[in-house]
């Protein structure tokens, strides 16, 4: 099948991907007096009292806004917001499909920081969580950490920290079956953007201490100009002091993380890397570097982020049961604590026994993963003081 073409066919066809559907009858005149007015005064009256029955008398409880300005939309770039909105909707249906989370695409018509966090703050008072989207490096660390800071509900970046979280669960069980620690295995991220930053923190509070970031300039590290959020990341990782290029990050690396462009590291670098090698080249649609090259080169383990390859890393394992464990206690965060319990979440779904080179992590479909997700990620909101019920 021809994806793009199909794809566009039917787009045109479904005239859109997600619809509002009543939840209440409204077929007679005491249907629509429960309904709307005048019944309807009264539950408006007692939210106007108690602000928590927002989430108790409305949709607000599930229901979550799926925001983005348009400019780094999938492998496509600044497309702007309503070329944006095909994807958007997409990303509403996998919130239904696989967390049974009501979504809805917010595209906003800005490319300025100020504009957008205003903007997503004004309506948060309509939905339970915010999920930002395909918004660019560096604005989009500024624009959640400002949201963060004024929202009284979770806002995740699932581009940063939903990459972060599967990655997460992938290399524990890469790890656990090249029998290697987290703590002592060598990590090289190659692409310093919003999901190679979230990438790196995440592990790092995972417990990995051997991380380099690499970019198009080399392996980060203090002294060399570069974005207020590289340089921090600088000081935090790459405590050797090594400097060069990606060919000089990878020797004698345990494991290669790569969210960055096509075909940029070669069977040569591969074959540089020590012994029961991890390489996850994630690129999209083209990784790094093609995952039967990376094995002929001596990779232990491949994952990317392809359907068509094993160990897909794909955040549909991540944000819909996140978002689901977030909502049904009505976290107002999703904290550090949230997101290592979903990927250990899924790493353990993967059963000892069934743990091997071509199966690191459950498939897309494998029902058992919203409702596990779900149920770490509440926990780890009540255990941290973040969860409201």
């Amino acid at each position: 099948m021809n994806y793009l073409e199909e794809s566009a066919r039917l787009h045109a066809e479904w005239g859109g991907k997600i619809e509002v559907i009543s939840r209440v009858p409204v077929t007679n005149r005491d249907e629509l007096s429960l309904a709307y007015t005048p019944g309807v005064a009264q539950p408006c009256l007692d939210i106007q009292k108690d602000y928590d029955k927002s989430f108790t008398l409305t949709r607000r409880h599930n229901l979550v806004a799926v925001v983005t300005d348009g400019t780094a939309v999938l492998g496509l770039g600044d497309i702007g917001p309503e070329a944006g909105m095909p994807v958007m909707e997409g990303k509403c249906a996998l919130f239904k499909a696989f967390g049974g989370v009501d979504a809805f695409p917010i595209c906003v018509r800005s490319k300025d920081v100020d504009e957008i966090v205003r903007t997503v703050y004004l309506i948060s008072g309509s939905f339970g969580g915010i999920n930002l989207e395909d918004i660019s490096a560096p604005r989009c660390f500024e624009v959640e950490r400002r949201l963060k800071e004024i929202c009284d509900i979770p806002v995740f970046h699932d581009d940063q920290h939903g990459t972060a979280v599967v990655v997460g669960a992938a290399l524990i069980n890469a790890l656990r079956c090249a029998q290697k620690s987290l703590s002592e295995a060598g990590v090289v991220i190659n692409g310093a953007g919003s999901a190679g930053i979230a990438i790196a923190r995440h592990l790092m509070n995972l417990g990995v201490k051997r991380l380099k970031l690499v970019d198009k300039a080399g392996i980060l590290c203090e002294g060399v100009p570069m974005n207020p959020v590289q340089a921090e990341m600088a000081r935090l990782t790459n405590s050797e002091g090594f400097s060069g290029k990606l060919a000089d990050a990878l020797v004698g690396a345990d494991v290669f993380i790569g969210v960055s462009a096509p075909h940029i590291v070669t069977p040569d670098m591969i074959k540089s890397m020590a012994k029961g090698a991890i390489v996850f080249p994630m690129a999209n649609p083209v990784p790094e570097i093609e995952p039967e090259e990376a094995a002929d080169a001596g990779a232990y383990i491949v994952g990317t982020g392809r359907s068509d390859h094993p160990n897909q890393i794909n955040n549909v394992l991540c944000f819909p049961g996140l978002f689901r464990g977030a909502l049904d206690v009505r976290a107002r965060d999703i904290n550090e604590e949230m997101k290592q319990a979903a990927s250990f979440a899924l790493a353990d779904l993967v059963s000892p026994s069934e743990l091997a080179r071509d199966y690191i992590l459950p498939k897309a479909f494998d029902p058992r993963v919203g409702p596990a997700v779900a149920a770490a990620v509440a926990r780890a909101a009540k255990e941290s003081g973040v969860a409201r019920v």
